[in-house]
């Protein structure tokens, strides 16, 4: 079907520039790009994220190192592990695989991290930087919206976009970006009164709620762009995003599926924001 955007595709075809811009980099500067994952307990979610990001980056020529805490860890033991790998030169980026153990202040931890090896995009100057138009390392799903839009020709500059949900992980960064791109955007979240009456007039409509097909069609707009960023797992094991899919893909003129459509657009960026990070180390 035409009007799906294959996510897996895009970033198939990201990853092979990267490669090339990889091997480019490591012969020109002796340096090998490298990502250190923090990862609590063994929650099949993370386990398997974890296991493509490290398949990825494996084949692009990333390497990868992944530092395992059990989930009583204390805030010191973590804060410890942080500062280590913010002082050793040979890490690129450092990532914290969520959720982390409840006990563990996420948003200090994450402040923790160098802004320069954040690699996911989430640290309160990179975030800033992101307000102002000129973040090198933007956070990776919102990145990833941006370029699957770019990759299939859909005009971003001028059109209305509603964004449901509004984490900083992707509502507040994916918002920051269509407003770079000169898009005019609307946020839904928990408190806005009737988001069906906002989204219906959407020329792209970005859905991150984390509820198990919430947008029907009655949300969309006939013609609109729907990018389902909702990854929420049936009690039989199966994954369906935001998005009645469905539904949905019969009155839209692009829709993403769940799986195959942001996902691995997530991991391209993360790639990206590592190749990045590891040039501005050996800038300074």
């Amino acid at each position: 079907m035409d009007k799906i955007i294959n996510g897996k595709e895009i970033a198939k075809n990201i990853d092979a520039g990267l490669s090339a811009d990889v091997n480019n980099f490591i012969s020109k500067s002796g340096v090998i790009p490298s990502l250190h994952i923090i990862m609590a307990g063994n929650s099949p979610p993370s386990e398997l994220y974890v296991r493509n990001i490290e398949r990825r980056c494996g084949k692009c020529g990333i390497a990868t190192s992944l530092h395992r805490i059990c989930s009583n860890t204390s805030a010191e033991e973590l804060k410890n592990l942080i500062c280590l790998l913010n002082g050793d030169n040979a890490v690129s980026g450092i990532m914290l695989q969520m959720p982390l153990p409840e006990h563990i202040n996420t948003r200090e931890m994450v402040s923790l991290i160098l802004p320069n090896k954040d690699v996911d995009g989430c640290h309160p100057e990179n975030l800033g930087k992101l307000a102002m138009g000129n973040c090198q390392l933007p956070p990776c799903t919102a990145a990833g919206i941006i370029q699957l839009l770019k990759s299939s020709s859909i005009r971003i500059a001028g059109t209305s976009a509603v964004i449901l949900g509004r984490s900083t992980v992707v509502g507040k960064p994916a918002a920051l970006m269509l407003l770079n791109e000169n898009a005019t955007v609307t946020m839904c979240h928990s408190h806005t009164q009737n988001p069906c009456e906002a989204s219906v007039n959407a020329d792209i409509l970005i859905s991150a709620i984390g509820k198990p097909e919430f947008v029907t069609e009655k949300f969309v707009k006939s013609g609109a762009v729907v990018i389902d960023v909702g990854t929420n797992t049936r009690e039989d094991g199966t994954l369906v995003g935001d998005v009645k899919f469905d539904e949905v893909s019969k009155i839209a003129a692009k829709i993403t599926p769940v799986p195959g459509g942001t996902g691995p657009m997530t991991i391209s960026m993360l790639m990206k924001n590592i190749l990045t990070a590891a040039k501005i180390s050996i800038s300074k």
